[in-house]
């Protein structure tokens, strides 16, 4: 028996062991959106963001993240999974260090879009260590339902463990805690998967510039509005680059021959509408999470911990949703009216938040209206993924699963973005009005929660019109 052979024998041992390690990295790249929620109101007040730059840290992560998602499947697919998973690692640590580190916002924000960069590598790469671990039918589809939990509990443990350590600890260990889990996996990474073997092809960086310049500055352009004006030179400048940058990305695409996006792919029935489906979920859910956050802490004076409680019932809801009861509700309903049901309900849950007043409660003015948004998602996200994904062609499945990804991270900056602006704006005429500050807060807030149930409702309309059930 050769050495290789008793190598891969070896590695097919200990593939429970890897799938650890697999899911490890899915619970720490969504925690990793999750747990700065609560700690928000303690960076701004250390770090002195203004009101409106407080998305930044959730948007340079996500900006980073969906920008560059595609390459990261792509560098895996080059260099090999395994390689391309530590580096991830190994960016994920250093930029959490940065970030714990930070002395200004833009020292925090520069470390989150490094985070977002280590994610972007780590979540594909991820994914085919799973695809290549597994290769037994019942035991893949084991292994996905322990990496779906995962996920789910990645957001719950980010809620819980923001507040804990806000609260007891120090918001800096909200980032220093991804050091010590990312070394483990380091660790362990070359006892429990095979190295792959690097594969012949180009790299399409110029495409993964153009993509991911073209989503940054229009991200930039939408924040500075609310200071710089929507007809300035500033903002109309920063539009059309970033539009000549995408126009650019998208005709790059079609001379190349390993092209980041293979454009022929979206002529894949739903995949296209499933995609902005997917993106304008994503674009009403995280205004959603964000404002709500803040509603807690600034408007009901909410601790750190007590915020974290507070939104607990809702990541909790999402994980037995997901994992115990949509793949049984696709199956019986299909994945179009699971899919119409959710958006409904995450409107309706944004729409009960657009009502909440300066003197709410938990009882009356959150729980509801969370367990509601927690629903709708956890009907709406697999099978707005499904949807994307229902005529693809096997060989492309990657790839799909790529863009789905990226749309929603795409949709989620936009939308936080967008729904920021608005809020500010609100806010800022409210104080010029000599309305109290507390009560301005909140005017902003019910305007972007407003906002988000406009996005759900948009999403709820295409899912209607647009997505076709597979025949």
């Amino acid at each position: 028996m050769s050495i290789t052979t008793n190598v891969s024998k070896s590695i097919h041992e200990k593939r429970w062991m890897a799938l650890a390690l697999i899911c490890t990295a899915q619970f720490i790249v969504i925690m990793d959106t999750s747990i700065i929620g609560v700690a928000l109101p303690a960076i701004k007040n250390d770090l002195r963001y203004s009101q409106n730059g407080l998305q930044w840290i959730f948007n340079a992560y996500v900006v980073f993240f969906g920008g560059i998602l595609l390459l990261g499947g792509r560098l895996s697919d080059l260099f090999g999974a395994r390689k391309i998973f530590m580096t991830g690692f190994a960016i994920l640590a250093a930029a959490s260090l940065l970030a714990g580190l930070a002395w200004s916002p833009e020292v925090l924000n520069t470390g989150r879009a490094l985070q977002g960069l280590g994610s972007a590598l780590i979540a594909p790469s991820a994914m085919t260590l799973l695809m290549t671990t597994f290769t037994d039918p019942k035991e893949l589809g084991k292994a996905f339902g322990l990496w779906g939990a995962s996920a789910a509990a990645g957001g719950s443990a980010g809620v819980f463990l923001g507040g804990v350590i806000t609260e007891w600890m120090d918001w800096r260990w909200v980032f220093f805690i991804n050091i010590p889990i990312a070394l483990i996996v380091l660790a362990f990474c070359k006892n429990y998967f095979a190295a792959g073997k690097r594969s012949a092809g180009k790299i399409d960086w110029w495409g993964a510039v153009l993509a991911t310049g073209s989503l940054t500055l229009l991200v930039y352009a939408i924040v500075s509005a609310e200071s710089a004006g929507w007809a300035s030179l500033q903002t109309t400048g920063l539009l059309m680059l970033s539009v000549f940058m995408f126009i650019f990305f998208l005709a790059s695409q079609k001379r190349k021959q390993s092209p980041l996006l293979p454009l022929h792919i979206f002529k894949t029935p739903n995949l296209s509408s499933g995609n902005i489906v997917m993106a304008l979920m994503a674009a009403s859910w995280m205004p959603l999470w964000f404002f709500l956050n803040l509603y807690l802490q600034q408007i009901l004076q909410f601790t750190a911990f007590n915020s974290g409680l507070a939104l607990l019932p809702m990541t909790i809801t999402i994980m037995i949703i997901m994992v115990g009861y949509t793949g049984k509700l696709v199956g019986r309903f299909g994945f179009k009216a699971n899919l119409v049901a959710g958006l409904l309900s995450l409107a309706a849950s944004a729409l009960l938040f657009s009502t909440v007043s300066t003197n709410g409660s938990f009882l009356v003015s959150v729980l509801p209206a969370s367990l509601l948004g927690a629903i709708g998602m956890s009907l709406a996200y697999i099978p707005a993924t499904m949807a994307a994904m229902s005529a693809v062609k096997p060989e492309e499945t990657g790839l799909a699963s790529g863009i789905v990804n990226t749309s929603y991270q795409i949709g989620s900056a936009i939308g936080l973005a967008l729904v920021a602006v608005l809020a500010s704006h609100v806010t800022k005429t409210s104080v010029a009005n000599a309305v109290a500050e507390t009560e301005a807060l909140n005017d902003g807030f019910k305007i972007a929660f407003l906002g988000a149930a406009a996005l759900a409702g948009l999403g709820l309309l295409i899912a209607i019109l647009k997505i076709k059930r597979p025949k």
